[in-house]
C-alpha cells in the first residue's frame, strides 16, 4: 500500500540539516502531505508541495495510507485561524493555511471548503492587498517562517498569493521568476505587484514586497522586527532611504 506523510503538528520546522539544531528554511503545516525524498534515523528529507525541500523530524509527522489519507482529509477545509477539537478530544490551534481534518470540530476562528475560498479570497489586486494587510498585521519576523505566528517576507509572499488561487515559489529569488517586469520603475507600480530587492554585491535577491498604492509597500522584515507598511518616498526615514537604495525591479504577477 502506498504510504504518504502527514503533518500532524500544527507547524513541521524543516530544516537544512537532519538535526535538532539546524536552520529552518521552511515550515510545514497540518494536514498538509509531504513527499518523503530521502531518510537519516528519525529524520525524513521531504518535498513540500510547492517542490521545497527541508527535513523534518519525524516526530512531526504520520505515515498513512494513501486510501486513509484521502478519506480523512476528502473536504480540505483549510484554517483562516481556528480553534479545532480533535475526534480524541485533542483541543488545538491551527494557524492560517493548515488543512483540517474531516472529523475535526471548529470551536473558534473559520475553516472554509476549497471552493468556498475561491469565493472570500478573489484573484485581484485588491484582494490580496487586503489579506496581506488584515492577516499579517502584527506578525513577527521569522526566518523560514509561512504563518501570521511569524513568516519572512517570501513566506507573506507565498501565504497571500496561495489564499488567492496562485502557487508562487517559497524564495524570494524563485518569485522574481514570475510574472512581467513593471517597467518604469517605483512610478510604474500597481496594488499586487512584487518588488525585489537585494543586498548582495552580486544582486542576488534577499527580499521581497507586495505594493500598495502610492508608493506604499507592505513587507515582513527583519529590519523592522516583522510587518510593517512603508511609504517609498518618506525620504526622512533611514531604513526607508536604504530599502528603496536595494530595490532592483518589480513584476506583476496579476495582469
Amino acid at each position: 500500500m502506498t504510504e504518504v506523510l502527514i503533518v500532524r503538528s500544527s507547524i513541521a520546522p524543516l530544516c537544512a540539516e537532519a538535526r535538532a539544531g539546524s536552520e529552518q528554511v521552511s515550515q510545514a503545516l497540518a494536514g498538509h502531505r509531504l513527499e518523503p525524498v530521502a531518510e537519516c534515523g528519525m529524520w525524513v528529507r521531504a518535498r513540500t508541495a510547492d517542490g521545497y525541500e527541508g527535513w523534518v523530524h519525524r516526530g512531526y509527522v504520520e505515515s498513512l495510507g494513501a486510501r486513509e489519507a484521502a478519506s480523512r482529509f476528502a473536504t480540505g477545509r483549510v484554517s483562516l485561524g481556528c480553534t479545532v477539537t480533535e475526534i480524541d478530544g485533542r483541543r488545538r490551534a491551527l494557524p492560517l493555511g493548515a488543512v483540517l481534518a474531516d472529523d475535526a470540530y471548529v470551536e473558534h476562528g473559520t475553516a472554509l471548503a476549497p471552493e468556498q475560498l475561491l469565493a472570500r479570497f478573489p484573484c485581484t489586486p485588491g484582494g490580496i492587498t487586503r489579506t496581506a494587510l488584515e492577516f499579517f498585521e502584527g506578525t513577527s519576523y521569522q526566518w523560514g517562517g509561512i504563518t501570521p505566528w511569524g513568516a519572512d517576507c517570501s513566506g507573506l509572499v507565498q501565504t497571500t498569493f496561495a489564499l488567492h488561487g496562485i502557487r508562487l515559489p517559497r524564495d524570494a529569488r524563485l518569485q522574481a521568476e514570475y510574472g512581467q517586469p513593471v517597467e518604469g520603475g517605483l512610478d510604474a507600480l500597481h496594488a499586487a505587484d512584487l518588488l525585489f530587492f537585494s543586498d548582495r554585491e552580486d544582486g542576488r535577491i534577499t527580499h521581497v514586497a507586495i505594493a500598495l498604492h502610492q508608493r506604499r509597500i507592505v513587507h515582513l522584515a527583519i529590519g523592522r522586527g516583522g510587518y510593517a507598511v512603508e511609504r517609498l518616498d518618506d525620504e526622512g526615514d533611514p531604513y526607508v532611504r536604504g530599502l528603496v537604495g536595494r530595490f532592483r525591479f518589480a513584476r506583476r504577477v496579476i495582469a
